[in-house]
């Protein structure tokens, strides 16, 4: 059997993943269960870009919604003002994320514990005075509207299926890239950073360049987040990134769980589908995300799925590995 025939019966179950939610237009009809799904593909990638710092580097960051703020604001600006095309807009609106990323890391990672949360709560505010009084650039608490839809290579996206599939294709990319990110150098060294940050140093960790990595690189996925975000509802205002928002993807993550890739993205259904079912409720939203922040902490501080790591991969098609026996220096093979 060839590696690659292998490599693809071990990863069988991900695939079947991928190609059930690949067929889910096909089968709901409802558009608004669409817009659901649509929803929750949107905070997974917010999520899990959050699950970046929070999971492990071991950050805690309540000022993301802030990024993806500028990531909304950013892609709308550059289509609409600069009049760039949508696929540089949203990387363009990744890339400012990230910058912002950096420059508000730069500064707070010398701090520690509390303080380093409480600058990432104080920028989250900062950010919405600006959006809120900047009227000749953000339109203040009016908002931006009539944002064009995305216009990729001239195929205009507009109903809700095509919105699904392409929101689809951000977070499998996001998967897939995060999970090399995890896999890599890079991942262990954040990993490290996290369990013990002076045992990382002592093993030759630039543990300040990483961290720094990390926060830009969670704020570009949060940037491309919210630049779908805007040219998917068309219409946004400084409310839609308040620090409200912020709260409810790190109850969404605290729900799930941090450190692995799936944790986030059951907490990130999971809270978007049960407002959903009781919809009635609206106004009490918010205690909702503040009971499920408390009961975890207090039952279950890693989350549904936290504390270790998952994999559906089958390891009975993987090549079984050849013993290799040592003698003195040398390497011999087994005969």
């Amino acid at each position: 059997m060839s590696p690659t025939v292998r490599s693809i019966l071990a990863n069988s179950p991900y695939l079947v993943i991928v190609a059930l939610l690949a067929i889910v237009p096909a089968v709901v009809s409802n558009l608004y269960h669409i817009q659901v799904m649509i929803f929750i593909g949107i905070y997974t990638i917010l999520t899990l870009s959050l699950n970046l710092l929070n999971g492990y580097v071991g950050l805690l960051s309540i000022g993301h919604a802030a990024f993806y703020g500028v990531g909304a604001y950013a892609s709308a600006k550059l289509v609409m003002t600069v009049g760039l095309p949508f696929p540089l807009a949203m990387l363009g609106a990744g890339a400012v994320a990230g910058i912002m990323g950096y420059l508000i890391a730069k500064p707070t990672l010398r701090l520690s514990g509390i303080y380093m949360t409480l600058a990432t709560l104080g920028f989250n505010m900062i950010f919405f005075l600006i959006l809120q009084n900047w009227m000749s650039f953000t339109n203040g608490p009016l908002g931006i509207m009539d944002i064009p839809p995305p216009n990729i290579f001239g195929y205009e996206i507009e109903t809700r299926v095509q919105y699904y599939y392409f929101v689809f294709f951000l977070v499998l990319l996001t998967v897939v890239s995060m999970h090399r990110l995890m896999t890599c150098r890079f991942g262990r060294a954040l990993v490290s950073i996290r369990e013990n940050e002076l045992a990382a140093e002592a093993m030759g960790v630039h543990t300040t360049r990483y961290k720094i990595q990390a926060f830009v690189l969670a704020a570009f996925y949060a940037g491309i987040a919210g630049s779908f975000y805007a040219h998917f509802v068309k219409y946004i205002s400084p409310d839609s990134f308040y620090i409200y928002e912020s709260f409810i993807l790190l109850a969404m993550l605290a729900f799930g769980g941090q450190g692995n890739l799936i944790g986030p993205v059951v907490g990130a259904a999971v809270l978007i589908i049960v407002p959903e079912i009781f919809r009635f409720l609206q106004e009490y939203r918010m205690l909702v995300y503040g009971g499920v922040l408390i009961t975890m902490m207090l039952v279950r501080r890693q989350g549904l799925l936290g504390g270790r790591d998952y994999s559906l991969r089958l390891p009975w098609f993987d090549e079984p590995e050849k013993n290799v026996y040592t003698r003195g220096d040398k390497f011999l093979p087994t005969e």
